[in-house]
C-alpha cells in the first residue's frame, strides 16, 4: 500500500495562486505535479473561503483576549480568597 503525499500549506498556496493568476492551467499544473485535480479544486474553495479570515479585525481577537484574561484573573482571585481562608483555620485549629 502506497504512502499518502503530504503537501506543506506553502505549497498548495503557491499552486493554488499560480492557478488562479492565470499564469498556468490547473490541469497543467495537477500533470506538473502529479496531481488529481479535483485535489486542487479543493485547494482553491479552501482559499477562496478562508481568504476573509486575513482581513479580520484584530480588535475582535484582542476582546476575546481581554475577556479570557479578566475571567482568569476573577478565578485567581477567588483562589488566593480560599487560600487565605485555609491558612487562617490552619493557625487557628494549631492552638494549644
Amino acid at each position: 500500500m502506497a504512502k499518502r503525499k503530504r503537501f506543506t500549506p506553502e505549497f498548495k498556496a503557491e499552486l493554488v495562486l499560480e492557478v488562479l493568476s492565470g499564469a498556468t492551467s490547473q490541469a497543467e499544473v495537477c500533470r506538473r505535479h502529479n496531481l488529481n485535480e479535483n485535489q486542487l479544486s479543493e485547494w482553491k474553495r479552501q482559499l477562496v473561503e478562508n481568504a476573509a479570515s486575513l482581513f479580520e479585525s484584530t480588535d475582535k481577537r484582542s476582546s476575546d483576549d481581554e475577556k479570557r484574561i479578566a475571567h482568569l484573573e476573577q478565578l485567581v482571585g477567588r483562589m488566593a480568597v480560599a487560600l487565605d481562608i485555609q491558612k487562617k483555620l490552619l493557625t487557628e485549629l494549631d492552638l494549644p
